[in-house]
Formats: structure tokens, C-alpha cells, sequence
């Protein structure tokens, strides 16, 4: 008995000794820099993610533009749509009323987004564009109601005067309605007409006019996103080139700016919204100025001359590129040019007298074939003369591999590009099995832009599973930070009664948000960023899926840390020891900062109802004299740090 007793604790001892796991990572060598803008955001109007969504404007349809002129509205009375003498030239239509004195009154309900959120005591800015048709004095009452038809608010205009002016008054709610609604009525007998109805919250982010929505932008904030890549995405191509996204569209008064239809409104007969329109109220100035504020790199996406080449062959023949690379030159020059330049006036005009400072530019989003290559040479060629100071980014397709792929790169290497713009949308087994995928990518010619990636659960739900999947293939990344420049998830936004594809980095509904465990990774990543990768192995191998687990590690020359990140994807846990080799000092007793991302419940996720099922939680270990031990849950994310 005496020595089998022994024989188990000594064949105890081996089994640990053998599930523990050591990683190395050398601190004498400093590796390659890091951008330390790597982790970013990628911004498009899908999921209505910019009307209905970071705009904070509540009413939809605001100047009767869409193809049928009343959608979002329910009028009643005596209302017509009318276009002479409008207020607005790019915007012409506008609503006449007329009361006649009768019991039923003359008015208009707006139904919002899918509904209008109000919260109880917060205060909401109306305004109008109106005139009297006479010139009479006519009184209208604005009227906020709730989902259950009940008054919440109320506030008066008076309208006076045959000319258009603007109108507006504040209106404190008195209740919270999650799909209110707003009724304006006209109380006064005669004719007024209206333009550009509105509806703000007083409280938006940084209090701006034409503002945005203050939760959803401090969700971004605190993922701290080195680099911000908009306006899309599939809206830039648009299905016809009508039908595109154009920048110049987007800038100048809002009021005036013209109405463009959508492009993911109809793309899914699933997920179908024939009333989704982009009204440009977020449009560059707006873009460019939301990096400022993020602290984060503009990366603007323009067409290169074809339409979505999964829904149309139409293009732009080479010959008649001139005005699209114009509108290149021009977008440099609006947000880089001096105010004594033409489109750097007109930013000034708007309220930013600075250049914003741009420095990159994507030519297309995931075009392929020769039709691509044949127009994006004659913007690189212009591009470079004009413009050699800007990174011009071209793309490798919609796929991580593939014909379209196999064609483009080399392409793109011959063009010399400073950064190609790869997507990946896979499935969590793909993330895994390729978080390896630049550790053999040549180093001669342009570098990576991760511009769209997002692991696709069976599901399509922002779950755990799918996150820990991306964390391991995004040590991939880290590793290989020489090449990998950049890398944003996408998409980001998406409202809960409004959405067209998922998953998505952040959800919300019309008055909360909900940070995702896909954002939490991005964050976790984007807060711990570092200045230089560090060689980190076991058994002198990288660590990129042996036995589950995934790492990488940097060095933050700004704060003296090392920053190790671990992943493991098994549902078991794992004693991992790191090791510093090469320190200069023992760090005995040193304080290790960790913070965990884990579930036990691949499926689990964060909803409207539980945000925070799944949230960061962070803790400390003390360390012995050149080594930790970080007791690795199963299906876990970690991001430990320590000053050396």
C-alpha cells in the first residue's frame, strides 16, 4: 500500500507535469512595429446602421423624397405632396396642408424607425421648414405618443410669413416608449406648407447639430479603433451606378443633401425593406469628423467605376473614368486641402477649418477580374501624381481564396498597392485552421488589409463560439503584424427589428445597445495594442492550434509592458506557465494583469434582455522570478500584462 501510494502521487505528478503547458517569449528582441492603428471599425448603412441607427434623427423619410413619397408617414386631412418653388432644390418635394375647420383635423404621424424611442424626461429638438400659404399666422401642435397611443409630450410652433423658414421647439418627454411615435397638427385654418420635419434628442453625442446617436458612439469610443473604414462596403458600388454612393452628395447642408436609395433593402427577398433610403444626414463630413473624435484613422472607400458585380455587369467605360478619379482628388482635397481650395473651403463652411489629416484611400470594395484591374490603373497613375503621399488600397476580391483571388494579388503586386483589402467571412473551423495563414505570405509588395472579417456560426449569432474563433485567428494577425497592417470586423451595427445580415460587432434597439462577445474581443485587442511584436513559442514552435490553444505577444514601448494574449478553444482547462527569456530583471512577485473573456456555453451570447451574459472580467496573478501561470479556462480569451 505504502509504495502503490507513492506510485499514484508520482504518476499524478507526470500528469501534470504533462497537461502543463510553458510558452517562451523572448524579450530581448524586439519584433516588427505594429500600426498602432491595427484594430479598427468598418462602418456601412446596412442593418440600417446609419438612418435608424448612429444618426440620431427619429423620423424616417423626413422630406418626402422616398419613391413613394408618404412612407413612414400616416397623414390625415386634407394633405397633398407638392414640388413648385420648394425649399430645397436637391430635395424639391414637400407636404401642403389644408385645414379646413373640420372635426377630423389635418395633420401627419410619423412612425420613426421602427418606432420612435423615448425616454422618460429627456428632451427632443423638432424643427420644420415651413411657410403660410397667405401669410396668416397658423399654430401647430407637436405631439409625442407612446406605443399605446397615449400623449407623452407636447409643444406649439407658430408659422408666419409667405416665405420658408425654420421652425423649432423642445419637447420634454413624460414617459419612456420604447416604438412611440410623433402627430403634428395644424389648429389653425388655412395652408401651410412643410419641408424637412425632424426630430433630435437634445442629449447626442458632443451636443453637434445633425448629430449622432450618444450610446451607440461611446460603444465605439471604448473600443479604442485605430482606424475607421467607411462609407462601405457594397452601398459604395451600389446595384446600378446610379445608384452608387457619392461622396459630394453626402457634404454641404443637410437639408439639401439628395436621398439615395439603399442598396440592402431588397438584396435579401428574406430580409426584404423596401422603405430603407439613405438620407446623406451622415455623410463624409460627418465620417471624417466621428475618426476625429475616436482618435481614429480615416479610411475612406470610393468607386472605381463598377456596380456590384454580383448583381450587374454595369460599369464605366476606361475611356470615361475622368470624373470618378476627379471625385478622388476632390475627397483628398476635402478632407487634406487648405481652406483656400475648393473643397477644403467647403469643409471649413461646415465647421472644420483643419484638414482631417487623411491618409489612406481604397479604390473599390470587392471587385474582381479584369474590369477591375483596367480601371484601377488609371486612379493609381493620378492618384500617385497628384497624391503620392496618400496609401492607396486596392482589394483581392469578396474571398480569402479562389480564382478571383488567385488573380488579383499578383495584380496587385505588379500595380504596387501599398495594402490589400482581404474579406473573410467563414466558418469559426476556418478561423481556426488558417490562424496561421500569414506566416508564409511574402514580404515583398503591399501589405494586408483585413477590411471585413466575421466568423460565421451555423447559427449566424454573435456567440461565444464564434468570437473565441476569432481571437485565435486574430493572434495570426499579431504575429504577422509586418504584414498585416490592418484589420477591421464587420459589419459593426445592426438594429434588432431591422436587420438584413448578421452576425454584427454591436446591436441595438431604438434605446439600448448590446456589446457583443465579437466586440469584446476586438476591444480586448484594440486597448492592447502594443508598439512590437514579440517572439512567443512552444517547444520552439509557434503556438497556433496544438492542442487548442493560440498566442501572441507584443511589447509596448510606451508603457514598458508586455502584453501576451492566449486563447484556448477546448472545453478544458489548461495550466499555461509563460516564460520571459532575455528579461534584464527578475520579476518576483511582479503584479500580472489578466483579463478573461470565457463561457463554458460555445452558444451563449449577449441579448437585448442580458447584455451581460458574457463581459470581460479581469483579475491578477503574482509573478515568480521570470515566469506567470495563467490557469487558461476552456473556451477562454485572455490578455495578460506586465511592466518589465
Amino acid at each position: 500500500m505504502k509504495y502503490s501510494g507513492i506510485l499514484i502521487l508520482l504518476l499524478c505528478f507526470y500528469c501534470n507535469l504533462k497537461a502543463q503547458k510553458t510558452f517562451t517569449v523572448d524579450v530581448s528582441v524586439l519584433g516588427a512595429d505594429i500600426q498602432s492603428g491595427m484594430y479598427g471599425v468598418f462602418f456601412e448603412d446596412i442593418n440600417f446602421g446609419a438612418d435608424g441607427g448612429l444618426y440620431a434623427e427619429l423620423i424616417k423619410n423626413r422630406s418626402f423624397e422616398f419613391d413613394q413619397p408618404f412612407v413612414g408617414w400616416v397623414p390625415f386631412g386634407d394633405i397633398i405632396v407638392q414640388e413648385e418653388d420648394p425649399c430645397f432644390d436637391r430635395n424639391p418635394h414637400y407636404v401642403r396642408l389644408n385645414e379646413k375647420g373640420l372635426l377630423r383635423r389635418t395633420g401627419l404621424e410619423n412612425l420613426g424607425f421602427t418606432g420612435i424611442g423615448f425616454k422618460e424626461n429627456d428632451s427632443y429638438r423638432f424643427s420644420f421648414f415651413a411657410r403660410s400659404r397667405g401669410g396668416e399666422d397658423k399654430i401647430f401642435k407637436i405631439e409625442l405618443i407612446s406605443e399605446e397611443n397615449n400623449k407623452i409630450g407636447q409643444g406649439e410652433i407658430l408659422v408666419s410669413g409667405t416665405a420658408w423658414k425654420k421652425y423649432e421647439c423642445v419637447i420634454k418627454a413624460g414617459a419612456t416608449s420604447a416604438k412611440g411615435k410623433i402627430r403634428l397638427i395644424l389648429e389653425t385654418a388655412g395652408e401651410v406648407d412643410l419641408d424637412h420635419i425632424s426630430l433630435f434628442p437634445i442629449e447626442i453625442w458632443k451636443n453637434r447639430n445633425n448629430g449622432l446617436r450618444k450610446d451607440l458612439v461611446e460603444t465605439l469610443y471604448d473600443l479604442n479603433p485605430g482606424v475607421f473604414r467607411f462609407p462601405g462596403g457594397c452601398i459604395i458600388e451600389g446595384n446600378t451606378l446610379e445608384t452608387r454612393y457619392q461622396w459630394k452628395n453626402s457634404v454641404g447642408p443637410v437639408e439639401n443633401r439628395p436621398l439615395n436609395e439603399n442598396r440592402w433593402n431588397y438584396t435579401f427577398d428574406y430580409r426584404f425593406f423596401p422603405d430603407y433610403y439613405q438620407s446623406y444626414g451622415l455623410g463624409f463630413y460627418e465620417y471624417f469628423l466621428l475618426s476625429e473624435d475616436l482618435g481614429a484613422e480615416p479610411l475612406p472607400v470610393i468607386s472605381c467605376g463598377l456596380a456590384c458585380q454580383f448583381k450587374s455587369e454595369e460599369c464605366v467605360p476606361v475611356d470615361d473614368l475622368e470624373s470618378y478619379i476627379q471625385d478622388a482628388i476632390d475627397l483628398i482635397e476635402f478632407a487634406n486641402g487648405s481652406i483656400d481650395t475648393k473643397w477644403g473651403r467647403v469643409r471649413a463652411d461646415m465647421g472644420h477649418p483643419e484638414p482631417f489629416n487623411m491618409k489612406y484611400l481604397a479604390v473599390g470594395n470587392e471587385q474582381w477580374g479584369e474590369v477591375y484591374i483596367e480601371r484601377l490603373i488609371p486612379f493609381k497613375e493620378a492618384l500617385r501624381k497628384k497624391h503620392p503621399e496618400i496609401k492607396l488600397i486596392g482589394t483581392s476580391g469578396p474571398f480569402p481564396d479562389g480564382e478571383y483571388f488567385d488573380y488579383l494579388w499578383p495584380k496587385m503586386k505588379e500595380l504596387g498597392v501599398d495594402l490589400v483589402d482581404e474579406h473573410y467571412y467563414r466558418s469559426p473551423e476556418w478561423f481556426l485552421e488558417n490562424a496561421d495563414r500569414y506566416d508564409s505570405y511574402d514580404r515583398n509588395g503591399p501589405k494586408v488589409f483585413a477590411g471585413e472579417f466575421a466568423a460565421h456560426h451555423d447559427s449566424r449569432d454573435n456567440n461565444m463560439e464564434s468570437a473565441i474563433a476569432e481571437a485565435a485567428f486574430m493572434t495570426g494577425l499579431e504575429r504577422n503584424a509586418d504584414i498585416v497592417r490592418l484589420a477591421t470586423y464587420a459589419p459593426l451595427f445592426a438594429h434588432v427589428d431591422a436587420w438584413q445580415w448578421k452576425p454584427d460587432m454591436i446591436w441595438f434597439d431604438n434605446l439600448n445597445v448590446v456589446r457583443t462577445p465579437n466586440y469584446y474581443v476586438q476591444q480586448m485587442y484594440a486597448q492592447n495594442t502594443g508598439t512590437n511584436v514579440l517572439s512567443i513559442k512552444e517547444n520552439g514552435n509557434i503556438i497556433s492550434g496544438e492542442d487548442g490553444l493560440y498566442a501572441s505577444a507584443v511589447f509596448d514601448k510606451t508603457t514598458s509592458e508586455l502584453i501576451v494574449k492566449v486563447v484556448n478553444t477546448l472545453l478544458e482547462a489548461k495550466d499555461i506557465v509563460i516564460r520571459l527569456k532575455g528579461l534584464e530583471r527578475l520579476i518576483q512577485n511582479e503584479r500580472v494583469e489578466i483579463t478573461e473573456l470565457q463561457s463554458s456555453v460555445p452558444e451563449a451570447k449577449n441579448t437585448i434582455k442580458e447584455p451581460n451574459t458574457i463581459v470581460p472580467v479581469s483579475s491578477f496573478v503574482n509573478a515568480n522570478r521570470d515566469s506567470f501561470i495563467l490557469k487558461a479556462s476552456a473556451n477562454a480569451f485572455y490578455v495578460c500584462k506586465l511592466k518589465i
